[in-house]
């Protein structure tokens, strides 16, 4: 639980951050003046113990997002990182993201003799517009902060459709992508940790991480309340397929079910 309340201060810290540049600025205040929304949640998982694994793990995980109240948000996702919408006109929205990452200490036996990967994060921008009325698309990319040195690129596209109005079901096809530095990070294996783990030697590129689809059924228990129950499968590909820890130690199948809840705050500035 400790856990879980860092986490959540650190993400809230990096979304407010964002925003503190502009303070300099004018006409900050009347950006800042107005009706704004804050949710804030938790997701209960079960997922591989690594990138790559083979062996799950149950954790949990925060949900946090930061906007101007307005053009209200048609669909959210769980993929959704943090963020703060910059520009929102209802069938596009564009602002900062970030994404909280948990240290690899590598006890597992599929790990050990690997070198850890520190606690970081990830800060960049997200992406999103409506084709369709009942279809979103969103891209982030993030450039790693301490965690690895490298940049990462997620798209997703989900239909949806609602049941009722309390109960909407939706799904669609993700993809990912990473560069050389994010992959050492998580995939490589140089010559010590060779030595150390048995584990062969990997010095991977930039590329595809993976591929996949994902599924959610979302029931809003009142106006601020929303749970979700949703799965997701990814293959991984590229340079983290080609991984020798994947490849002797790990599976390139990745599954992951698992619950959330939301409570949304309004409050005007």
């Amino acid at each position: 639980m400790r856990a879980l309340k860092t986490t959540s201060a650190l993400a809230a810290l990096i979304a407010f951050g964002a925003a503190a540049p502009a303070n300099a600025g004018e006409g900050v205040r009347g950006w800042l003046s107005g009706d704004w929304y804050l949710t804030v949640g938790a997701t209960g998982l079960i997922a591989p113990d690594f990138e790559g694994g083979k062996k799950y793990l149950l954790s949990a995980t925060p949900i946090i997002s930061l906007g101007k109240a307005g053009n209200p948000v048609r669909f959210s996702s769980r993929n959704d990182n943090i963020s703060l919408a910059l520009v929102d006109q209802g069938d596009l929205r564009v602002g900062v993201a970030g994404k909280f990452l948990w240290k690899r200490d590598n006890d597992e036996d599929a790990l050990r003799g690997l070198d850890p990967v520190k606690w970081g994060g990830e800060i960049g921008g997200f992406f999103e517009f409506y084709p369709l009325d009942w279809m979103r698309m969103r891209a982030e990319v993030r450039q790693g902060v301490r965690a690895h040195k490298g940049v990462v690129a997620d798209i997703a596209v989900d239909a949806f459709h609602d049941v009722t109005p309390e109960v909407r079901v939706s799904g669609g096809p993700r993809a990912s992508f990473a560069s050389s530095k994010y992959f050492d990070s998580y995939y490589g294996v140089s010559a010590d940790e060779h030595s150390r783990s048995g584990i062969s030697e990997y010095d991977p590129g930039g590329g595809v991480r993976s591929v996949g689809v994902g599924g959610a059924i979302t029931w809003k228990v009142s106006d601020p309340v929303t749970t979700s129950l949703f799965g997701e499968y990814s293959r991984l590909m590229g340079p983290a397929a080609d991984s020798s820890i994947v490849r002797e130690r790990g599976t390139r199948d990745q599954f992951t079910v698992g619950v959330s809840a939301t409570y949304r705050f309004d409050f005007t500035m």
